[in-house]
């Protein structure tokens, strides 16, 4: 199927009409898609251990459906499901891909959460690697610290065991869609026609 296109090489010469092309590609190809494009690269993290007792699927789906059996609301598990999402792209700042990818759709605190995950969760071992286990309590101050805190503990850290009773990909799948339904915050919302 031929799509329309914007006639411009540089931005600075685009046309109103340029960016309708533009807008109404977003919201009929790229916006509701995002899910499925989400669940595709979740599905890449099978299969890379990583040296870890599971994969990053496994990973993921095991924090996820603990968090779902803890009673957690679905923004918060849909957070867990994609905490790690960035470990094979942002190797050196998995954190930040995954705090990118949810930034628009889900609360403040759900966010700081997933995005600090990596250095709350160091305590349990930097001091392994002559690291300081410590370095979280610069984040001590912060009102989201102890939630943080509290998902390492009880979802994040102890979710590498191959016996878990773990919830399949498609379990969580239309939570990920509702989260991703519309966004709460973007830029780009008001020039889309939205909210």
């Amino acid at each position: 199927m031929q799509h329309e296109r914007a006639q411009f090489t540089h931005m600075e010469d685009g046309t109103a009409e340029d960016w309708a092309i533009i807008s109404r590609e977003f919201r009929t190809h790229y916006g509701p898609y995002l899910p499925d494009r989400i669940l595709a690269h979740l599905q890449l993290l099978e299969g890379d251990c990583g040296g870890f007792a599971v994969d990053r699927l496994s990973h993921s789906l095991q924090t996820a459906t603990r968090a779902w059996e803890d009673g957690q609301d679905e923004e918060y598990v849909v957070c867990a499901l994609l905490h790690d999402i960035g470990d094979t792209l942002g190797s050196y700042n998995h954190p930040d891909i995954a705090a990118a990818i949810l930034k628009p759709f889900v609360s403040e605190e759900n966010l700081w959460m997933v995005e600090k995950h990596g250095i709350v969760q160091s305590y349990y071992f930097f001091h392994l690697l002559g690291k300081d286990r410590n370095l979280r309590d610069q984040l001590r101050d912060h009102p989201c610290f102890e939630r943080t805190v509290e998902f390492c503990a009880r979802y994040d850290a102890l979710a590498f065991d191959p016996d878990y009773p773990t919830k399949p990909l498609e379990f969580f799948e239309p939570m990920l869609r509702r989260v991703f339904a519309e966004p709460k915050r973007s830029m780009y919302v008001p020039a889309l026609g939205r909210k």
